[in-house]
């Protein structure tokens, strides 16, 4: 009795170690793990019973992991009729041509893979949107109006380092220059960015801190003083002027947008070209001028590489990157007014849009982390001038 209470006892205490390594790991049991064990066995012929019982527990662990859904980043997802769901965050104009892309894309995966594809989509001020990704919002994939704002969410841990490298073009999908919307008939007779400090001209454009379309407005002012040979302090006094005509910064691009045409605000609206296109294609009545001396806004997109491998959605979420670039998605950007970063689509449809004469791009204002400092962060220019004018944000 005494012999059989003392296997029983050792039964008992080795079901709980087995408990226990199960739980904390399906790899195998360490030899010091095992030795403990041997000094409970008294017994050498109980030994080879024990080990293979743990060998049999081990390898029945590793069978199950085995044949369990593959949840490897590199699979597509756990089976090939499993639903995969994508999580997209963009700035806010880019809404429209997204509803004729990503149809395009489900079906394309459906019919390659056999398997659905869902879209959660978010569009906002590019700098908000940022935010939100570093804030838990698990984006998979993110295109944003600025390359600053990818870098944030490198410097979040959330991008590695080199994205820029993942996606064609140096990872810039769509492209747009700056332009200015004006009223009917012009009566302000508006025709470059130095009108825009005409007495009695209010001008409409978003908030620099909240919208990557805000911040290539102001770089485009800043940029097209500096390219006509004014020197810091003159370009300065200048961009002053023009914020001293801006009656409230809207949040995003797009509500500056439905300010200047819905609420019928301001006499000029400070936007993205392709906005401006896709305002008169859905009937909006008025007229825009794109200087001749303006800046290239380019637009990053990239795979959220920590959501991506945490959701196992990262072959999707690089194929629906991939099918971005291709001249079926490039003319759909077109369509809304983008300028293609695909060479042939742009040649095919270079007469849509008018010459810039000066075209220049932020790396020629010293790069994003430069005009970061300068411009936009706390206490920086914009800041400044903010202050200064008193400018009411909405």
């Amino acid at each position: 009795m005494n012999q059989w209470l003392k296997t029983s006892h050792l039964v008992r205490r080795l079901i709980e170690l087995v408990e226990i390594y199960t739980i904390k790991s399906v790899r195998a049991i360490k030899k010091s793990h095992l030795r403990s064990i041997r000094s409970w066995l008294h017994r050498r012929y109980l030994w080879s019973f024990i080990s293979l019982f743990f060998i049999g527990v081990s390898l029945s662990v590793a069978m199950t992991a085995c044949s369990s859904p593959n949840t490897d980043t590199g699979s597509v997802n756990s089976t090939a009729k499993d639903n995969v769901k994508l999580t997209l965050v963009s700035y806010s104009v880019t809404s429209e041509a997204y509803k004729q892309i990503i149809p395009k894309f489900v079906q394309q995966w459906k019919k390659e893979h056999q398997q659905d594809v869902t879209f959660d989509e978010s569009y906002e001020g590019s700098g908000s949107q940022a935010l939100a990704v570093i804030d838990g919002l698990e984006a998979d994939v993110v295109h944003l109006s600025l390359a600053l704002d990818v870098d944030k969410l490198v410097q979040a841990g959330l991008i590695k380092q080199g994205w820029e490298k993942e996606a064609p073009n140096d990872a810039i999908l769509t492209q747009s220059v700056g332009a200015i919307a004006i009223r009917q008939n012009n009566p302000k007779n508006i025709k470059t960015w130095t009108d825009l400090t005409q007495n009695q001209v209010q001008l409409i454009t978003a908030n620099p801190k909240t919208s990557g379309g805000a911040r290539w407005n102001f770089l485009g002012l800043w940029g097209s003083a500096i390219k006509t040979g004014k020197n810091e302090a003159q370009a300065l006094n200048f961009i002053s002027n023009v914020y001293q005509h801006v009656p409230v910064l809207p949040k995003t691009a797009r509500n500056a947008t439905e300010l200047f045409f819905k609420k019928g605000e301001g006499d000029a609206l400070l936007n993205y070209e392709n906005e401006m296109i896709l305002s008169a294609q859905n009937g909006e009545k008025f007229s825009y001028v794109v200087p001749d001396v303006n800046i290239s806004i380019d637009n990053p997109v990239a795979v959220v590489d920590t959501n991506a491998d945490k959701h196992g959605t990262r072959l999707v979420a690089e194929a629906f990157v991939k099918f971005l670039y291709t001249p079926e998605a490039q003319r759909e950007f077109v369509k809304l007014g983008f300028r293609s970063v695909d060479p042939t689509i742009a040649k095919e449809v270079e007469s849509k849009y008018p010459k810039i004469k000066t075209l220049f791009k932020a790396q020629d204002l010293g790069g994003w982390e430069k005009i970061q400092k300068q411009f936009f962060n706390e206490g920086a220019i914009f800041d400044q001038i903010k202050s200064k004018i008193q400018l009411k944000e909405v």
